[in-house]
Parts: structure tokens; C-alpha cells; sequence
């Protein structure tokens, strides 16, 4: 019993010592114990412009992110371990990714072999590269034919950009074609489809810019056997759907409009099938400005 009244006696001592008012005196193992957890900071992915390359996605101190050919996207997966991870430091993240001028969408994660989580984008994995010391570098770019620098979109910089025809059902319109920005496709019925040849240059070009070819060209909901591409007279390339030669229109301003269609009675929407769209027309069709030719 007297060695109950000892350590009472020692705890009611700790009590005074404080003072009135003061702060108790707290064994430092307690203290530690109710410490609040610090909470893991998000890692940044910016867009920057680099010299040559264009926009690419950097870290959140301006380092130039790269993906690595040889990793896999579906699933995503990491290839680049050990002495590979040293010389291209996986960007990680510990506390969620917080994206400034690209499609949050496109950012996900996955587990390393090792441990960790490290960041994908568009799902390639992405690195720094150790050579990269200031912002704004690239040496990294093409780096024996497998490392390439990211873009917003989540693809190879410095290379030339796909080329996508997806078909898409248009709330109020019906079937259409669109490009990758979601901006519709035009036929021009002065085209010719056997052979395919544009007959729309110069100015009528400016308001209805030619889908040109500049990288490969990917299919959504399209046959590939009625896509193909026809030569201008300047050279370019330009896709063709069920041998029309294909167009935008500068009247529409965002994803979804089709106000070229029915245009002075030549120019209509493209069904996925590579026929004008039987879609009712305004009665005062959208024209493009004058380009000398009526069109």
C-alpha cells in the first residue's frame, strides 16, 4: 500500500510543478502519441513550353517528364528499374497529383515493382531524367529512339501528332464524324471521290480547313476500309472517308456544333458511314465568308 501512495504522490508532484494555469507536464512519449499527422503533400504536373518541342509536361520545379516506349499503358506498367530508375527517377506521388493545364482525366497511378506509387499519364509511367539540371531541358529527348518527353495529351513530343476520326452521335443532330478535339467533319459535294481530289484551296481552304495527315491516323467507330487520304495540290495529304476528302468549318466554335451543314447546298455533315448526313437542314444554311468562289 505505501507503494501506491509513492507513485500517487510523484504524479500529483508533476501537477504543482506546472503552476496554476500552466500547462500540465506530459511524459513526451504522450505528447508524441497525440501529435496530429502531417498530411503528404500532392505532387505537381505543369505544362511548360520547351524550345523545339512545344508544351510538355513538367514537375512542379519546371523538370521536363518523359515516357519510356517500352513500358506497357494497358495496363500500365514500369519497365525502368534499378540502375534505369537512377538515371530516369520515376516521378512519384505520396499524396495525390494535382494537374495545372492538362485533362485530369488522363493522370493515374500505379504500384512499382519496388514499392511506391508513381504517377502515368494518358498510362505511361512517367520520369525526370538525372541530366535534366534547369528547367526548361530536354536532353532526355529521343534518347536511343525510347524516350520521349510527354505532352498534355499524354503522347511523344516531338513527333507528329495523330489523327483521329471518331464517330459520335450529336445530342439534337444525329451520326457525324468529328476529329479529335470533337470538332465536326464536312464533305464538299465538288469534291470528287474516284479519284478523291479537293477542290477546295485558298480561301475556301481558310474557312474549310482539309483534315491534313501528319501522323497515323486512328478510327473510332469507323470502318478503316472506307478511310483513306488524298493528295492537295500543295503537297499535303488529307483524309478521306468513303472517298470524299475531309474538312472542318471555321463557323463551328466548339465540340458538337454543325453549322456548316447545308452551306450554300455543298457542304454536309459526314455520316460514319462516309455519306453526306441526311440531317435536316436549316432554312437559312450557315455560310462561310465569301472566298471568291462562292463558297
Amino acid at each position: 500500500m505505501a507503494r501506491r501512495h509513492v507513485v500517487l504522490s510523484v504524479i500529483a508532484g508533476l501537477t504543482l510543478l506546472a503552476g496554476c494555469g500552466a500547462k500540465p507536464v506530459v511524459p513526451a512519449r504522450l505528447e508524441a502519441a497525440a501529435a496530429p499527422a502531417v498530411m503528404a503533400r500532392p505532387v505537381a504536373v505543369n505544362v511548360a513550353e520547351v524550345e523545339g518541342l512545344g508544351d510538355v509536361l513538367t514537375t512542379e520545379d519546371g523538370r521536363t517528364l518523359y515516357l519510356f516506349t517500352q513500358d506497357g499503358t494497358a495496363p500500365s506498367t514500369t519497365t525502368c528499374l534499378d540502375e534505369c530508375a537512377r538515371k530516369w527517377p520515376p516521378l512519384m506521388a505520396t499524396g495525390g497529383v494535382r494537374v495545372t493545364g492538362a485533362e485530369q482525366k488522363l493522370i493515374g497511378t500505379l504500384m512499382r515493382p519496388g514499392g511506391g506509387t508513381q504517377v502515368t499519364v494518358g498510362g505511361w509511367p512517367v520520369y525526370t531524367f538525372a541530366q535534366d539540371t534547369a528547367p526548361g531541358q530536354a536532353k532526355g529527348q529521343g534518347v536511343q529512339g525510347v524516350w520521349f518527353a510527354v505532352t498534355p495529351e499524354g503522347k511523344k513530343a516531338g513527333v507528329p501528332a495523330t489523327v483521329e476520326v471518331r464517330a459520335e452521335d450529336i445530342p439534337g443532330f444525329g451520326p457525324a464524324l468529328t476529329d479529335r478535339k470533337g470538332r465536326t467533319l464536312y464533305l464538299f459535294t465538288l469534291d470528287s471521290t474516284d479519284p478523291s481530289r479537293s477542290t477546295c484551296e485558298g480561301e475556301c481552304a481558310a474557312n474549310w480547313p482539309p483534315l491534313l495527315v501528319t501522323g497515323d491516323v486512328e478510327l473510332s467507330g469507323v470502318s478503316p476500309e472506307i478511310v483513306g487520304e488524298a493528295t492537295r495540290v500543295d503537297g499535303a495529304r488529307q483524309v478521306t472517308v468513303g472517298g470524299w476528302p475531309v474538312h472542318t468549318f471555321t463557323g463551328d466554335t466548339a465540340p458538337g456544333q454543325t453549322t456548316g451543314h447545308g452551306a450554300s447546298g455543298v457542304w454536309f455533315v459526314i455520316e460514319p458511314e462516309g455519306c453526306k448526313s441526311t440531317a435536316p437542314t436549316s432554312e437559312a444554311p450557315s455560310e462561310a465568308p465569301d472566298s471568291g468562289t462562292g463558297y
